[in-house]
């Protein structure tokens, strides 16, 4: 299945739902962008963000086939709870961890994105873009004559195959790391791959 061509919808206009509307504009992708406030407060952002960028409600970026999740963990219930979700595909970006100090939130032995999943029931969840701040998620991905590394996790292959296409579209390079629980524990805040920034250099007779 490949979604090239069709618009991302972001659901959080803050730092890193801007961040993820640079990234899918390098792949090329229309990008609809929602907030708690509605679309008439985001006028300055899609000004700031260039060609391609709408403004709608959370409704009209759900609507469309791959929706990113930037919004801070505290506010992922009340972004979530008016939302339906059939067969579309989840960016979840969050991280359990309490603004400003960045502390774990007790999540009672489940990974966030088992959380989120129980939150967007009907769609179909890869964990991606969580592992480095939103300033590094906007910049060129193309580093040091390599690509930055995108981890990417779920249960639907298809899906995560979607995510990785549109990572790599826009410079990353896409790693699959698994399952939504095994995978997911390694890039929550905590895990072993959260924090790290790192670079894929090819090799010499690539």
């Amino acid at each position: 299945m490949s979604l090239m061509g069709e618009p991302m919808g972001i659901i959080g206009a803050g730092r890193l739902g801007q961040a993820f509307a640079r990234t899918a504009r390098r792949a090329d992708r229309p990008v609809v962008i929602a907030n708690s406030r509605g679309p008439e407060s985001l006028t300055s952002v899609v000004d700031a963000l260039g060609a391609g960028i709408t403004a709608g409600t959370t409704r009209d970026a759900a609507l469309c086939s791959i929706v990113a999740l930037a919004v801070p963990w505290a506010s992922i219930h009340g972004a979530l709870a008016e939302l339906s979700w059939s067969d579309q595909i989840v960016v979840d970006a969050t991280n359990a961890v309490r603004i400003p100090g960045l502390e774990p939130v007790p999540l009672g032995g489940l990974t966030s994105s088992e959380i989120v999943a129980q939150l967007v029931r009907g769609a179909r969840l890869v964990k991606a873009a969580n592992t480095f701040s939103a300033d590094v998620l906007g910049a060129d991905p193309r580093e040091a004559g390599g690509r930055r590394v995108m981890f990417v996790s779920g249960d639907d292959a298809e899906a995560k195959r979607a995510v990785a296409e549109l990572f790599d579209a826009a410079g990353y390079f896409p790693i699959d790391i698994g399952d939504l629980v095994a995978g997911g524990a390694m890039q929550s805040a905590g895990g072993p791959l959260a924090g790290h920034d790192l670079v894929r250099i090819p090799a010499p007779w690539e």
